[in-house]
């Protein structure tokens, strides 16, 4: 269960997720995939993404998309990939 604080990270996130279809398609795949291999797409992203920016916003989403609780929840606001 997420605290109150978390809990308005998600809204944050669907937030923007809904006002930009191509983030939410993402993010729909993305909270889909189980932990480990969300982990490891994550990763990927993470690295490829650090030679581009050092936002540090970015990054911190990232680490709570790894979360179970995090990505379940996301995927019950934002629903099912496809």
């Amino acid at each position: 269960m997420l605290d109150q604080d978390q809990e308005a990270y998600v809204a944050a996130i669907v937030t923007i997720a809904e006002r930009d279809t191509s983030i939410a398609r993402v993010l729909r795949e993305i909270v889909a995939l189980d932990g480990a291999v969300r982990a490891g797409a994550l990763d990927l992203v993470s690295a490829h993404l650090r030679t581009r920016t050092g936002d540090a916003d970015v990054f911190a989403c990232f680490e709570a998309l790894r979360r179970d609780d995090v990505a379940r929840r996301i995927a019950e606001r934002l629903g099912p990939p496809g």
